[in-house]
């Protein structure tokens, strides 16, 4: 965080009180019957907000919803996101028709120090997505600072995230801040031994993550539909199980480099196999040398558990993405949360940080009651898993501009 100024230098750096503080949100969160549905974005954003707010600043919140193409859709108006708001940050909430113009002026002169204000989608402007600097100095215009919490959306060098930069001085808000001090701990500057789970159906979609990781950890714990690649790379017999042939030459040349790298590839020893994936359907347990033809692999077995455990108990940290099994069908779940409890358990004793992200991770870990007790969990999505890819985010990289 060395390099990324936080609320606390803006502090020192300006009085607050009156100033008109931009805030980069990520407020596009799912809605039903017209409703915020879940609210762990508008959660995460709400201490930087009220922090600011309450030491008298003018708070105005950017942030796009949806995809609107360019154009104001009503069905994407933040609206309903700025009265469901309110409620998280305890004090009034404003609404602006507009990001940008006569509107969102209008708006920003009248507010009260102390107060919040939405204004709405930037997305309803072409030069959002375009990062077009026009646009993004009418956003700079309704403010004096600029502050992004939202690394969610750090990986689009959008307006709003990163063109709005070269405008203003830029902050990191404190989830902002929170993200990239959990992440530097993670893979950044880590305690080693450092542990990284991978798991999901498909190599394809995960190479740059695979050959980043080897470089950067211990062990590479490979789990899900793509393990079984790997063991079919190896010439295991895999049955009717998902796997990529096409991608045989890449998954041996992943573990050739892990091999160079001193960094140990973990596969599945055992695993729970089934005819079907089905809720409920019988199972059993067989060795990855002994995988029937007319069954599929669906979860890790008992004794890969016992090994992964072993490798907790010895690990200083963690880092998490993707599914050891089908956790969405019972009973293929269990390979997923009997892991994700035990390295809840030594990060809440003190003994291991675990920083885990993306969608499936997340509910894996809700559904096994581990998320809480997990050292941090991202809610970012495609940013955490291309830092974890080693890409450069812009809206991330933005901050550290002079």
């Amino acid at each position: 965080m060395a390099d990324h100024k936080t609320l606390d230098d803006l502090a020192a750096a300006v009085g607050l009180k009156g100033l008109r503080v931009l805030v980069r949100a990520d407020l596009n969160v799912p809605m039903q019957d017209g409703k915020v549905s879940d609210a762990t974005r508008i959660e995460r954003v709400a201490p930087t907000l009220k922090e600011l707010a309450s030491q008298g600043a003018r708070v105005i919140v950017l942030s796009h919803f949806g995809r609107p193409k360019g154009k104001p859709e009503t069905k994407y108006s933040l609206k309903p996101v700025a009265d469901a708001l309110a409620a998280f940050v305890g004090v009034e909430v404003g609404f602006a028709e507009d990001c940008i113009g006569e509107k969102a002026a209008k708006a920003c002169d009248s507010m009260k120090p102390g107060t919040v204000l939405i204004l709405e989608n930037t997305r309803f402007h072409e030069g959002e997505e375009n990062n077009d600097p026009d646009f993004a100095k009418a956003l700079a215009e309704n403010g004096n600072v600029y502050v992004n919490d939202a690394f969610s959306c750090a990986h689009r060098a959008h307006a709003s995230t990163e063109g709005i930069t070269y405008f203003l001085p830029s902050y990191a808000g404190r989830a902002m801040e929170a993200e990239l001090s959990a992440l530097d701990a993670a893979l950044g500057n880590p305690k080693r031994p450092v542990v990284a789970i991978v798991g999901g159906a498909k190599i394809s979609t995960k190479i740059a993550l695979l050959g980043n990781l080897v470089k950067k950890v211990d062990a590479l714990v490979i789990g899900g539909g793509m393990a079984n690649t790997f063991l079919a790379a190896q010439g295991k017999k895999v049955g009717k199980s998902l796997c990529e042939p096409d991608l045989f030459d890449t998954a041996r040349h992943i573990m050739a480099n892990a091999r160079a790298a001193k960094c140990d590839i973990v596969l599945p020893s055992d695993v729970v196999v089934a005819k079907e994936l089905k809720a409920g359907t019988e199972t059993h347990i067989t060795s990855v040398d002994d995988v029937p033809e007319d069954q599929m692999i669906l979860d890790v077995g008992p004794d890969t558990l016992a090994h992964l455990a072993g490798r907790f108990e010895t690990a200083n940290t963690v880092v998490w993405n993707g599914p050891l099994g089908a956790f969405e069908v019972p009973p293929f779940d269990k390979g997923t949360t009997e892991a994700a409890r035990i390295v809840a358990m030594r990060s809440k004793q003190g003994e291991l940080v675990s920083v885990a992200g993306g969608g499936d991770t997340v509910a894996a870990l809700n559904e096994a009651g581990a998320a809480d007790d997990f050292t941090y969990v991202s809610a970012a999505g495609g940013a955490f898993l291309e830092w974890m890819e080693g890409v450069e985010l812009p809206g991330v990289a933005a901050l550290s501009r002079k």
